[in-house]
């Protein structure tokens, strides 16, 4: 016999997160979006929204009393933050609340990039030399004792976003005397050049329950600032890289105290001695169109199935996870000089989903072994760098 409808609440200030509402209605919970007004023309799945609240602008003690005030009709069982740029503020949302789930000390190990360098080097796990910029003595014994070239990283942007790279302290100073009373919110890393990998999965009760390891066929910093084509397939099943990188991801989530939900996980791969890195995680599910690549290569859909596990949770039902296979999928995905390009020259039967996104090109394919993934991904690439592609390199700016 089902139990009471429950009531989510999920944010987002993004367009993200479709088939996490679909699911997380089929499971028989009432849900209700809280989003950006600019947002309201997207494609949301209005059919499975019970209700919608819309803000012009995040500002936190206005959305607090926004919820506040529909609590008072609506008993909101979870907080669900769809998109990385909400995981801190929902964190506090649910504090505020006292709503189950992430706090805002957790949620820093998965938005906070310095906070994952602290708390990965204190459970003895692989980071890359770093160092705050609170201190110019901790600044001038990294850049003696470490060479470079260097990376500024912005603490909580996404991604590649903000990502300067450095070659000496020279250059290193003059952008830490640019960011002025910003430098707090800021960090510098090593540059170790590698394969970069990422690692999607979901957890629960603290238990990583499935995991698919992918690698990054062009970098996502070379991609954010050379203008490329963004590539990424799944690795072999079984593999050295492979098993090493899901013991990885499991000690991760661990020592960040993940205890249920998706998460996306990089890792490097140094260059020079083989060595495993961690370079950053988040507390849901990976973008770039990367869970769309991940289910067809698994069978499971990360966004459907975070749905079902926060509602198995909260019911304290049992939950159970799909049939996974282990097939073969790589991405490719590119600015287009073109507004809606035609991608019908691109005909092989082991193309499974063409992105429609207008000034944007991008194909999925399938196959049974990663060899033939590569080999179509590697011809896609071509193609599109000469008939499609158009770039927009990241903007030279580090504050704002």
């Amino acid at each position: 016999m089902p139990g009471p409808t429950l009531n989510f609440l999920c944010i987002s200030t993004y367009f993200k997160g479709v088939d996490f509402l679909k699911s997380c209605k089929e499971e028989g919970n009432a849900v209700y979006l809280l989003t950006l007004k600019k947002l309201d023309k997207q494609d949301w799945p209005w059919e499975y929204i019970d209700d919608v609240f819309y803000v012009e602008k995040w500002n936190d003690s206005d959305v607090r009393k926004g919820i506040a005030y529909k609590f008072r009709s609506i008993q909101f069982d979870r907080f669900v933050a769809l998109d990385d740029f909400d995981v801190e503020r929902v964190a506090a949302l649910r504090e505020h609340f006292r709503m189950p789930g992430m706090g805002s000390t957790t949620a820093r190990h998965f938005r906070d990039k310095l906070a994952m360098r602290f708390k990965a080097r204190d459970e003895g796990i692989n980071v890359p030399h770093f160092t705050a910029l609170f201190n110019d003595s901790d600044i001038n014994n990294f850049t003696n004792s470490v060479n470079p070239p260097w990376l500024l990283k912005p603490r909580s942007e996404a991604s590649a976003a903000g990502i300067k790279k450095l070659h000496n302290s020279e250059d290193l100073w003059q952008k830490v005397h640019e960011l002025g009373d910003e430098r707090d919110n800021f960090l510098i890393e090593k540059f170790a050049p590698g394969n970069v990998y990422h690692v999607d999965g979901l957890q629960i009760d603290g238990e990583v329950i499935f995991s698919r390891v992918s690698k990054y066929l062009d970098t996502p910093f070379d991609v954010a600032h050379g203008g490329g084509v963004f590539r990424s397939a799944s690795c072999e099943v079984g593999t050295e890289p492979e098993q090493g990188l899901t013991k990885m991801n499991d000690r991760v989530m661990k020592a960040f105290g993940m205890k249920y939900g998706a998460s996306h996980t990089e890792f490097i791969e140094s260059k020079e001695t083989g060595e495993l890195f961690f370079l950053e995680t988040s507390s849901r599910v990976g973008g770039a169109n990367l869970a769309e690549m991940v289910a067809f290569a698994s069978g499971v859909n990360l966004w459907k199935e975070w749905a079902r596990i926060e509602t198995a949770m909260l019911k304290k039902t049992a939950y159970k996870l799909p049939n996974v296979v282990n097939k073969y999928a790589g991405i490719v995905v590119s600015l287009s000089r073109f507004e809606h390009p035609d991608t019908s020259g691109f005909n092989d039967p082991e193309i499974v989903w063409r992105m429609n996104k207008p000034w944007h090109i991008g194909l999925i394919v399938v196959a049974e072994n990663s060899e033939r993934v590569l080999e179509l991904l590697d011809a896609y690439t071509q193609r599109i760098a000469q008939n499609f592609h158009a770039s927009s390199p990241a903007p030279d700016k580090l504050i704002g």
